[in-house]
């Protein structure tokens, strides 16, 4: 049985150790700023607590990280030199320089690195994947993405709103698409991104973004967020669009997700996914899939370098609605040298 340590005990804290509970592993430590944040965690899930991660490294097999950004570069490179396998809650890092520093120190010290972006464990999403993959709609030309969501808020420390910390809306939010679309169509080469910050009476610099990326195989994505929705409205949608058909999903309509195909027989008109509950939380998915990597080494469906791809296509877009010039990317393989 491992030892897990979880650093960070807000909300994704919490999370990742209900997903935890689905696994033989023991959720051992915890540690969190303050240090007496950390206490109602350890109540419920039978941890002890640590006055840092340093203290803690020691005696657990395995580090959670689940703090904000602007944390994940120092606590990794802590973990890394401690030999000690690593978790840690998207996005990797908020540079691409401190991505490439993490990746190399974990491969350096031979310690796992393994990222959570969970939206490649929602089943909508990775089916329409696997229909991409198999050739059923054809060559794939347009994906259109969307997640939009109110202001993120912490009644401590709302981190979000600090882009030094976060990355903003793009990085934090956008990030999930930004993956998701390359994990169907492949790398990026080029990013052009527009978007709106306003504010009103109530709460200050919302943040609205279009961003489009174009694959090195041709393939165009559109990818729309927002942290601009009234309260407590979470929407998403995809359309991935290719040459034989079309992939819908909606999560206002909480429908299965709708196959349109060119080619059909008489039986089967189209082919869609039965509406069937969640049968457990992607985030479960994920760390089941994370852990079985760690004790078995079977696949694991995100790599750190996917992560680190992740994080340049968020700060390209930042970049170019900044500036308002498309940002051309560097291979992984450059950025890696």
């Amino acid at each position: 049985m491992k030892k897990i340590g979880i650093v960070g005990t807000g909300f994704m804290g919490a999370t990742h150790a209900e997903a935890w509970l689905n696994t033989n592993a023991s959720i051992y430590a915890c540690t969190s700023k303050p240090v007496d944040h950390a206490e109602p965690f350890a109540k419920k899930y039978g941890a002890k607590v640590f006055p840092d991660l340093e203290s803690m490294l020691p005696e657990i097999d395995i580090v959670d990280i689940c703090t904000p950004t602007h944390l994940h570069h120092e606590m990794v490179l802590s973990v890394a030199k401690a030999g000690k396998t690593i978790i840690c809650e998207k996005p990797l890092s908020l540079t691409v320089e401190e991505g490439v520093e993490m990746i190399k120190a974990c491969k350096k010290a031979n310690s796992k690195l393994l990222i959570g972006h969970v939206v490649r464990f929602f089943p909508e999403y990775a089916a329409a994947r696997e229909r991409v993959l198999s050739g059923e709609i054809g060559e794939t030309a347009i994906i259109r993405l969307s997640r939009e969501a109110f202001q993120p808020s912490n009644a401590y420390n709302n981190w979000y709103m600090e882009h030094e910390k976060s990355g903003g809306m793009m990085q934090d939010l956008m990030i999930h698409d930004f993956d998701y679309a390359r994990w169907v169509a492949g790398d990026v080469v080029k990013v052009f991104a527009k978007n709106i910050v306003f504010s009103t009476d109530l709460t200050p610099n919302f943040d609205h973004a279009m961003v489009i990326l174009t694959h090195k195989n041709g393939t165009i994505s559109h990818i729309e967020g927002s942290w601009a929705m009234p309260k407590p409205i979470f929407r998403t949608s995809f359309e991935i669009a290719g040459s034989e058909g079309l992939i819908t999903y909606n999560s206002k309509t909480a429908t299965p997700i709708h196959f349109a195909l060119h080619k059909t027989t008489e039986d089967d008109q189209s082919v869609g996914l039965p509406g069937m509950p969640m049968l457990e939380s992607p985030y479960t998915t994920q760390i089941k899939e994370f852990y079985s990597n760690i004790l078995n080494n079977t696949p694991s469906r995100i790599s750190a370098e996917d992560s680190l791809a992740a994080v340049q296509i968020a700060r390209a877009a930042i970049e170019s609605a900044k500036t308002g010039k498309a940002i051309k990317l560097q291979s992984l393989d450059e950025v890696l040298i």
